[in-house]
């Protein structure tokens, strides 16, 4: 109940922001930069050109959601502060896109939801935002001028951005920091497992991942675990609770089924996880 409670305030906290979103509104948001020239014009991009100026890259926008970018610069001289806002269909489309390009080799800063970058980029998301900013310059007064332009924008897309909510569920113990993510479709090469919330996790050596799956109702998460068990030739009776997928391909993946919610545990090797229905009941009671 705490966690329905959760969701709901938290879509009318941000549902102000998600939609205020157009180019001309995001390039207001940007600040005077000492030593910088503003940007004068613009550029926006939709999925049918997308691929002009991002190439190879722009499937993966697409699959996550993407309607729009704006692009503009800052100037010195020769020097540039590229800004790239790519707007999303949802708030968990920016983060699976933010998510999906995150680097572990980056600082990460609380600017929007998460950010990383260093003295010439930074990344983060706010609402349904995702914006990458890259400069030709990366010394300190760059990294400076990088995280007021950031700041400036998150505050002005969604001033309480987060991770989103099925996210908060994903316990805290033996998780990897920053490894949080949102899978839009083919979670572990399976067609039906698709808008998967994930987290890595260490446990001495052994690494695993947990992952929650909210359907839209309690029959389309039955509907998911059945093309599951066809996949795998398992029994195509079964109940809620807990259940254990016998997937060829990946190993034996315990599962909990609650409602609408599919909760999972797996390892790359197959390996078994230790008391790994006890992590899945963790994260049906944070529901």
């Amino acid at each position: 109940m705490k966690f329905i409670y959760y969701i709901a305030s938290l879509f009318l906290a941000s549902s102000t922001f998600i939609t205020a979103q157009t180019p001309d509104e995001i390039c207001a948001w940007l600040p005077d930069v000492r030593g910088w020239q503003k940007p004068a014009s613009k550029e926006v991009f939709n999925p049918d050109n997308l691929f002009d100026r991002i190439n190879g890259a722009a499937p993966l926008f697409i699959e996550n959601g993407f309607l729009e970018m704006t692009t503009c610069d800052y100037t010195k001289g020769e020097d540039y502060i590229t800004i790239q806002v790519y707007r999303h269909a949802t708030p968990e489309d920016a983060f699976g896109m933010y998510s999906s390009e995150r680097s572990s080799d980056l600082t990460f800063y609380k600017i929007g939801g998460e950010a990383h970058g260093d003295n010439g980029s930074m990344f983060f998301f706010a609402g349904s935002l995702y914006i990458k900013i890259r400069s030709s310059l990366s010394d300190e007064d760059t990294g400076n001028a990088l995280q007021l332009i950031s700041k400036a924008v998150a505050d002005n897309a969604a001033p309480d951005a987060d991770y989103p909510a099925m996210i908060k569920i994903l316990p805290e113990e033996n998780k990897i920091p920053h490894t949080e993510a949102y899978i839009t479709s083919n979670y572990i090469g399976h067609e039906f497992l698709n808008k998967v919330y994930v987290c890595q996790y260490k446990q001495e050596n052994l690494k695993y991942q947990l992952f929650a799956i909210e359907a839209g109702s309690g029959e389309e998460a039955k509907e998911i675990l059945k093309k599951y068990f066809t996949f795998t030739k398992q029994p195509l009776e079964f109940e809620e609770g807990f259940l254990l997928i016998k997937d060829r391909y990946n190993g034996d993946i315990p599962c909990l089924w609650k409602g609408k919610y599919l909760i999972g545990i797996y390892n790359d090797n197959g390996e078994t996880i230790p008391d790994a229905e006890a992590k899945l009941n963790i994260m049906i009671n944070n529901l």
